[in-house]
């Protein structure tokens, strides 16, 4: 005896463990950034294994740093003989016969120190100069290894991810997240790492130089590190406020010139202005108190510093009169105090900057670390001459474990068949279609296609022989062409051009400026939303897929619109096993079984016609005696 479309197959279940979490028609959630790194070792582990092919390249920026500062240190140091030898040459030109000789050979004697000065000048601008080089290479390397890792994990993540993380949030990670780790990767590491030899060395020729006035300096280090540590705290406070509010603002504006129809149709300008003049007036509040913040950092510093720099002048001075302490000695300690404190800002102000970093790497691991979608079994089987027969066999599913979207759903579509799907939102008539492409897998139950499990069939050949038109169109940056040949990137232009004929796109596309040449942008914005459609059916004709599904594929657009994409559709649909979900039940009259669902069951099935017969639940949708949730 011949079956009927949509009955319920005598074969058995075989219960499959799926995956859950998320709720029906797209789980909800949200991914959370984190303000401090929370595991800080792990997070530089991994990153540094970024670095590992470059390792020895970093020994040699490591080493540059180095040679840089000491060259810095040194040429400062060059001052001390100089000023030293020019004062002794002054004396033996005060005491000399001959001065014109002792002023050829002190013009000798500082040229040739001069020049010892500038090639261990020369030779710091060159370290830094390689340093800086090599650094860029190797700081761009990392993350171009970061961004692919990252983007070919998201490649391999389940559906179920995207729909239970904001695609802002997924994007920050590869903008914000990936810039603030270039940066430190950049400049941080290695300011941090020369900072910290300028101090040492700084303190070790202070110490050299003169003790007693390096130990002044010891006693102002905790003065100058405090203060600067207070007032960084205290920008960070006004500064993160100043963000906020703009973040506010900015957020306003936006929505209010994307939504300036609803505005003025509900005469809401008045009220638009007095909350603008509001948010407007709390930033420039914040701006003020955190750019005055911002502003007394660099004079407090630099007032403190000019005190401990008058402290060491004045007691240097005295020991220059009382205990023989030389004025070349004096004048490079004096410089040495001045330059003392830059080190130590900087360092502080990169300690952020890292923390910032790590918090960013660690967003991105976490993407990273991610379970990928369900791998295939080992003997999973391509899909070869697909007939279309497509069997639900008491199929139960939940995108939460506590609460299930299809309860022992059965239903039979034969080669060529078109099924439709009618009932409520969120009864369960997407998912059926998740489940179908193994979006999602089945929690209990058995999907077959030409009476291989879908469970036993390898994910990309599924998907080659499912093709889908979805409510909400979605078009890349690129030709008329490109975005058809979507659909089987091996296509040829003629095949393109007969799948646009196939989908009723052919004509308008033909009168756009460029024909199948013209560019997209925008997710095709400079199309009408019915143009849009027609070409995501011309790409899924082009597939050449034996299954089809149209989730909803006309309700956005106006019903003389419908009617033209439901020409190319009625063309796409021919000898294709079809799947119809449907809000307008006028576009599955013709259909050769209804689903009607209801709280994730089928409550009724069967043709147009038997339901009429039946008056029930489709009945009185079909009459208008109920209405669509």
């Amino acid at each position: 005896m011949e079956e009927k479309a949509g009955a319920r197959p005598a074969a058995g279940a075989e219960r499959k463990p799926g995956m859950t979490g998320g709720r029906q028609g797209g789980p909800g959630g949200k991914f959370r950034a984190v303000e401090k790194p929370k595991n800080v070792k792990n997070t530089i582990a991994r990153l540094l294994g970024y670095l590992k092919e470059d390792k020895y390249k970093l020994v040699i920026v490591f080493a540059c740093v180095i040679a840089a500062t000491i060259c810095n240190l040194a040429g400062s140091y060059m001052l001390r003989p100089i000023i030293n030898g020019l004062g002794d040459d002054f004396l033996r030109y005060q005491q000399s016969t001959d001065k014109a000789a002792v002023v050829v050979s002190a013009t000798a004697n500082l040229v040739k120190k001069l020049a010892i000065m500038a090639a261990i000048y020369g030779v710091g601008i060159i370290a830094t100069y390689l340093q800086q080089r090599i650094m860029i290479g190797i700081s761009q390397n990392a993350l171009l290894k970061l961004r692919n890792d990252l983007f070919h994990k998201l490649q391999s993540l389940p559906i179920r991810f995207f729909d239970t993380n904001s695609h802002g949030e997924l994007m920050s990670r590869f903008t914000n997240d990936v810039d603030t780790i270039g940066e430190m990767l950049n400049n941080t590491l290695v300011q941090l790492f020369s900072g910290s030899i300028t101090i040492i060395g700084t303190i070790i020729l202070m110490f050299y130089t003169n003790i007693w006035l390096s130990l002044i300096i010891l006693v102002m280090m905790p003065v100058l590190t405090k203060a600067g540590g207070f007032i960084a705290k205290q920008g960070r406070r006004h500064f993160a406020a100043q963000q906020a509010a703009l973040g506010a603002l900015n957020g306003y504006i936006e929505e209010s010139v994307t939504g300036q129809k609803v505005v003025k149709v509900f005469c809401h300008e008045d009220t638009c202005i007095k909350e603008f003049d509001a948010l407007n007036a709390g930033l420039r509040d914040k701006q003020i108190k955190a750019q005055f913040i911002g502003g007394i950092m660099g004079p407090v510093m630099g007032n403190l510093s000019q005190i401990n720099y008058s402290l060491v002048v004045c007691v240097g001075g005295l020991l220059c009169i009382t205990n023989g302490f030389d004025v070349g000695g004096l004048t490079v300690f004096a410089n040495y105090s001045r330059q003392f404190s830059r080190p130590i800002n900087e360092i502080s102000m990169q300690v952020n900057t890292i923390f910032t970093a790590l918090a960013g790497a660690e967003r991105v691991f976490s993407i990273m670390d991610q379970e990928p979608e369900v791998m295939d079994e080992k003997e999973a089987v391509e899909l070869k001459e697909v007939k279309g027969e497509v069997v639900l066999d008491h199929v139960t599913f939940g995108y939460n474990p506590d609460k299930v979207i299809l309860k022992d759903i059965s239903l039979y579509a034969k080669p060529g068949q078109k099924i439709a799907f009618v009932g409520s939102t969120g009864a369960g008539k997407t998912t059926i279609t998740n489940l179908l492409n193994r979006f999602y897998e089945i929690n209990e139950g058995q999907i077959t296609i030409d009476k291989i499990p879908i469970g036993k069939i390898r994910k990309d050949s599924l998907r080659e022989h499912i093709a889908m038109v979805l409510q909400d169109t979605h078009l890349f940056t690129g030709t008329v062409r490109e975005n058809i040949r979507y659909g089987r990137l091996d296509a040829t232009d003629e095949e393109v051009e007969a799948a646009a004929r196939t989908a009723s796109a052919h004509s308008f596309i033909m009168r756009l400026s460029d024909g199948y040449d013209t560019m997209l942008e925008g997710d095709g914005a400079n199309l009408s939303q019915g143009q849009r459609q027609l070409l995501n059916i011309a790409r899924a004709a082009l597939s050449k897929a034996p299954i089809l599904v149209l989730d909803e594929a006309t309700s956005s657009v106006d019903t003389r619109t419908e009617k033209h994409i439901e020409h190319g559709m009625d063309r796409l649909m021919r000898n294709r096993t079809t799947f119809v979900i449907a809000h307008r039940l006028s576009t599955v009259r013709n259909a050769d079984a209804i689903m009607v669902l209801e709280n994730g069951e089928i409550i009724e099935r069967g043709t147009h016609e038997d339901l009429l017969a039946q008056k029930g639940r489709y009945y009185n949708l079909y009459t208008g005696l109920q209405e669509l949730d």
